[in-house]
């Protein structure tokens, strides 16, 4: 009989990076090892196989590896957002702060339907910044967004404050070192 996963054990804790003073969650703990890569994508599928969602919109790049299986299993579109450039013709695009400076993230017009509601996920949640401009490119489109979902969270970084009402999902949070 194989041991239950847990998902805690497969996740890197990664001291001092990228800057001294932050401890890294490192999600590639569970790509490699497929049972847990496995748990997180049925857990996916329970958590949202009675939901209504009609798409689900990935954040570059990692939030794809999640949702490119978890889109199949459902039977439904996935959404990429990328960073600004990285994806040809017309796109809704968002601009937000970082720590240090300013990003943007774009979607193809095209990819997003008036009306339907979508998913937004990423491999984990932290402040919140990168999920609340892909809802603002997703509702550029007509778009509802359903909720927001991290295989990790972090809500000491208070994401909440920064994704509204929407409900948020994990698979597993962790509260500061």
């Amino acid at each position: 009989m194989k041991a239950p996963i847990v998902l805690d054990d497969a996740i890197r804790k990664v001291p001092d990076f990228p800057k001294p003073g932050i401890l890294f969650y490192d999600i590639t703990g569970i790509l490699v090892q497929p049972r847990a890569f496995r748990y997180c994508i049925d857990q996916m599928v329970k958590l949202y196989r009675k939901e209504r969602v009609d798409a689900i919109a990935a954040i570059e790049s990692r939030g794809f590896i999640f949702a490119a299986p978890f889109a199949e299993r459902m039977g439904i579109p996935l959404i990429l957002i990328r960073k600004k450039g990285k994806l040809p013709g017309k796109t809704y695009a968002c601009k937000y702060a970082l720590e240090y400076g300013e990003a943007e993230i774009e979607v193809h017009q095209a990819d997003v339907k008036a009306g339907e509601r979508i998913l937004v996920m990423d491999d984990l949640i932290a402040t919140g910044g990168t999920l609340a401009a892909a809802r603002n490119v997703l509702e550029q489109g007509g778009a509802t967004v359903a909720g927001f979902f991290g295989v990790v969270g972090l809500p000491f970084l208070n994401y909440a404050k920064s994704l509204g009402d929407l409900p948020v999902k994990t698979l597993i949070e962790y509260y500061g070192e």
